[in-house]
């Protein structure tokens, strides 16, 4: 079964420098039906003005992932971490026991663009750590970029999931699942075709009791896909 959620049924945020989507309950935004999917409690499409950002604030007992779409970020943590993060990075945070951080645009002119992603661990009172890495896609190909088993030059979850990123350009790909697997299909940028659905920027699916799916783009598009066990 394929659900969709489209970009425009999202909750929003909107304050004088940032402009936030949600794909699930967060914050002042409540929505019954649209808490989580599997492990996966907040999708924040998040648009950060020139020389704002977030002030430090906490976090515990949570995996929380950062991809750039466009612009560069500026972290700082408790942990010691100063790091940019800019497009094509990644970057993986585990709150664990209790982190705290910040994360700020300091270009004057360009906004920050970018998705937010938190994953619930297999367990809470884990060691807070900090993971970022940069990532090369060839285009029309699943590039993972997070994975639940350690593995070289993947970014390491405390989870069952394996997430991949991919920008597909006029050209289909398919993907076969495990028998019991849940997956869920961010639309980053460009439209894509799920099945019999038309997808674009900002709209998600979850994919349940299907084991093959297959992605088609007509032109130039990107997503982030996520296998749940």
């Amino acid at each position: 079964m394929i659900k969709i959620l489209k970009s425009s049924s999202r909750g929003k945020t909107e304050i004088d420098w940032l402009d936030s989507y949600h794909s699930f309950s967060f914050s002042e935004y409540y929505n019954p039906e649209q808490m989580h999917f599997s492990f996966l409690r907040v999708i924040n499409e998040d648009i950060i003005a020139p020389h704002n950002g977030f002030p430090m604030h906490s976090h515990q007992d949570m995996e929380i992932i950062t991809y750039i779409i466009s612009g560069e970020l500026t972290h700082k943590d408790s942990l010691g971490n100063t790091q940019k993060i800019t497009k094509g990075e990644v970057q993986l945070m585990r709150a664990g026991t209790g982190i705290t951080h910040s994360e700020f645009n300091f270009d004057q002119n360009i906004p920050v663009h970018l998705l937010q992603i938190w994953i619930i661990p297999r367990q809470k009172g884990l060691t807070p750590s900090y993971q970022q890495k940069l990532f090369t896609q060839t285009p029309n190909e699943l590039s993972k970029i997070i994975s639940g088993s350690p593995s070289k030059n993947i970014l390491h979850i405390e989870q069952d999931v394996e997430i991949y990123s991919c920008k597909l350009i006029n050209d289909n790909i398919r993907y076969e699942a495990l028998s019991g697997h849940k997956l869920w299909l961010q639309v980053v940028s460009g439209d894509i075709s799920l099945s019999s659905n038309t997808l674009s920027a900002g709209d998600g699916a979850s994919i349940t009791d299907e084991t093959k799916i297959v992605i088609k783009s007509n032109g130039n598009s990107e997503f982030l896909l996520f296998d749940f066990v």
